[in-house]
């Protein structure tokens, strides 16, 4: 998963795995979108270990009725953080059997749609899944989850595992999934909305199924354009038959994170759904690699607290890698570990903490965590690593795991020092440069990217001239735009030669990469710099458009003529762009107030979070300000993703320091929702 909060063990429940082993549950469940609340019966299978008197089941918020063991009323206590089964339980199985109800503060989301439509989620890690289904925090915990679930029959519903009936009833239809094998509850999923699906089978005879909104059924060759080849790759270069009996791919609205990993179901967010030209900017391959890889490190075998965390997140982003380098090449994927080498570089300045320890950041347990396993592979050879690699996954199969586990089976195929490994790569927070740097110079474009990088001091005269030749070589893209990258401190008149022949490489990045280092565009530029409005990348065009508009206001007419019917990636980037440059361009439009509507209209509910806060930005800093504007403000703050709520309240504190703004946010109050109205008057008694 990309860019997590990481899951705590919990004590407590350490010491319950080592009295009760839960080994499956059937959970039939029912969603109610306008109350946003969850439902239903649930069955729990478990046995005894050692003799105890308390279960415990993690369930935030929850009721109970009809708490049962092997049929007979139990005895419980309801904490609000845990169900309490209070007894003497002896060694054996049993059958926990009771009813729920809850509406969940997180984990569980309930996604406006217009025209009354609803998009349904989970996110468990970083979430906890008991917020929405009594279960376990604890990792260690792993159970055979199967959920059934009712809805309305104008919807797709899915869960883990394989479907095995769909039943209609009435108006609803009632969806029954089943695993075969145990997982941690932070991977348990649901999600409903209205898709289309494909079905493929994988070269292993896995089936496939990819989904995609009713609306984007014309976006599915770019969207899912590398998945299958992604999936056969993985399959044989980790050497492990993939372990599910399916898997899924579904994009869901205003997710929280890039991608996540639920077991046989991968979740992730609309931004990479994409048409071809936003392919170039957007596209999927590597989330969509990064979470099948979980499937084996993190789903299969899971780390056991979160100091292994890097077991997870370092592998699933070595293996998107090696993933990419199947499909783009040597050269990208070097480049990237460049990249990647001089973030962990610049992060280790500031940062103290190394990679074997539970509050590292993201950069430290995916790449470098990667960057560890890539200098170990290199070190002990592809044989060795793969073998280690296999049998590492099969010895603990659906078990949790920690560092030296893997570390073991290393062992048995090599001699390598692993002591010193440990040391350098895990447990300091320098990052090994002169290592780093021989291992990538075995690639020729990363030889010429090291002598780029250390011209960046050198007087310009004396470096033109191998610049120049750079640019005019075969040698791969980033090079070419580390050479842009270095021209933008350059005075204009020395390097134009040099930036015209940068365009005229006609390749995408290095054109975007020269568009966005030109806020200041001289006049003798201008016709070489219009080009980049015709490339075929809407980022590009966003930058183009908007520093052409800027720094030539007697072409804007021309240059909104050309834009007017852009729309860009699908959080519509290019069309609030051009709606505030037109607004912004005195008597461009004969209609402007339709113009208003628009950008307003963008603000609203309809729209996803990352296009409502792009339009209310332009709203606010064009100074188009209504009722709906900030009602459509205020809703800001009551939505789940966290950087959209604190857009909404930190606009609201600058507006409310204004007393007529003031004025108009408590003249809305009384038509606002509850939770509205709860957000507003907080911020109004600040």
């Amino acid at each position: 998963m990309k860019y997590i909060f990481l899951f705590i063990t919990s004590f407590g429940f350490a010491q319950q795995t080592q009295f009760i082993d839960f080994k499956s549950v059937n959970g039939q469940l029912k969603l109610n979108a306008t109350e946003k609340s969850v439902s239903g019966t649930v069955d729990y299978q478990f046995k005894v270990l050692k003799p105890v008197d308390t279960i415990k089941i993690d369930a935030k918020n929850m009721e109970f009725s009809r708490v049962q063991i092997d049929q007979k009323e139990a005895v419980f206590i309801n904490t609000g953080k845990e169900l309490q089964i209070i007894g003497n339980f002896q060694k054996g199985e049993n059958h926990l059997t009771f009813e729920y109800s809850v509406k969940p503060k997180q984990a569980l989301y309930f996604v406006a749609i217009e025209n009354s439509e609803v998009q349904i989620w989970t996110q468990g890690q970083g979430r906890y899944t008991s917020n929405w289904f009594p279960s376990f925090d604890d990792v260690n915990e792993k159970v055979i989850f199967s959920l059934g679930i009712s809805y309305n029959k104008e919807y797709q519903v899915v869960s883990n595992g394989v479907l095995k009936e769909k039943k209609t009833d009435g108006n609803s239809v009632h969806w029954q999934y089943q695993m075969e094998n145990p997982m941690s509850s932070y991977l348990l999923m649901l999600a409903i909305g209205k898709y289309d699906k494909k079905e493929f089978k994988a070269k292993s005879k896995i089936p496939l199924e990819y989904y995609l909104e009713n609306k984007d059924a014309n976006r599915f060759e770019p969207t899912y354009r590398y998945s299958k080849r992604i999936f056969d790759f993985l399959e044989k270069e980790i050497g492990v038959k993939y372990p599910w009996e399916v898997y899924r791919e579904i994009p869901v609205r205003d997710f929280l994170y890039a991608g996540m990993e639920n077991t046989t179901t991968t979740l992730f967010a609309t931004r990479y759904v994409v048409d071809s030209i936003g392919f170039e900017d957007r596209n999927y391959t590597n989330v969509d690699a990064h979470e099948l890889a979980h499937h084996w490190f993190g789903d299969l075998i899971t780390a056991e607290s979160s100091t292994h965390h890097w077991l997870q997140e370092g592998f699933a982003t070595y293996y998107a890698a090696l993933a990419e380098r199947e499909i783009y090449g040597d050269d990208f994927f070097y480049s990237k570990l460049y990249q990647t080498a001089q973030q962990i570089k610049f992060a280790s300045r500031t940062d103290t903490i190394p990679v074997l320890n539970a509050k590292a950041s993201s950069l430290t347990f995916y790449e470098k965590g990667a960057w560890a396993l890539f200098v170990l592979h290199e070190s002990i050879g592809d044989k060795a690593f793969k073998k280690a690699v296999k049998s590492y996954l099969k010895k603990y199969a659906y078990q949790t795991v920690n560092t030296q586990n893997f570390f073991d089976e290393i062992k048995k195929v090599s001699d390598f020092d692993l002591d010193k490994f440990q040391k350098t790569w895990l447990e300091s927070t320098a990052f090994d440069t002169p290592t780093a740097n021989a291992l990538l110079s075995k690639n020729k474009a990363i030889q010429v990217r090291l002598e780029v990088d250390r011209l960046k001091k050198t007087p310009f005269a004396e470096k033109e001239e191998f610049l120049r030749k750079t640019l005019e070589s075969n040698v791969y893209e980033t090079v070419k735009e580390a050479i842009v990258s270095q021209l933008e401190p350059e005075k204009y008149e020395a390097k134009k030669e040099l930036l015209r022949i940068a365009l005229q490489t006609n390749n995408l990045q290095i054109r975007q990469a020269v568009a966005a280092s030109l806020p200041k565009i001289p006049e003798d530029f201008r016709t070489s710099y219009e080009t980049l409005l015709n490339d075929r990348s809407y980022q590009t065009q966003e930058i183009a458009l908007y520093y052409l508009w800027k720094n030539f206001p007697d072409h804007r007419v021309q240059y909104l003529n050309e834009s007017k019917n852009w729309i860009g990636f699908n959080d519509f980037n290019l069309r609030t762009l051009w709606l505030s440059l037109a607004l912004s361009t005195p008597d461009y439009s004969d209609n402007p107030e339709a113009l208003i509507e628009e950008l307003i209209s963008f603000s609203s509910t309809k729209y996803e979070a990352t296009t409502r806060q792009n339009a209310l930005e332009k709203l606010l800093s064009f100074k188009i300000i209504n009722d709906q504007v900030l009602t459509n403000l205020v809703n800001a703050t009551t939505h789940h993703m966290w950087q959209f709520s604190k857009f909404g309240r930190d606009s609201i504190r600058l507006l409310l320091k204004n007393s007529e703004m003031r004025a108009s946010f408590e003249r809305i109050l009384s038509n606002l929702n509850p939770d509205e109205q709860f957000q507003l008057n907080r911020l109004l008694r600040e």
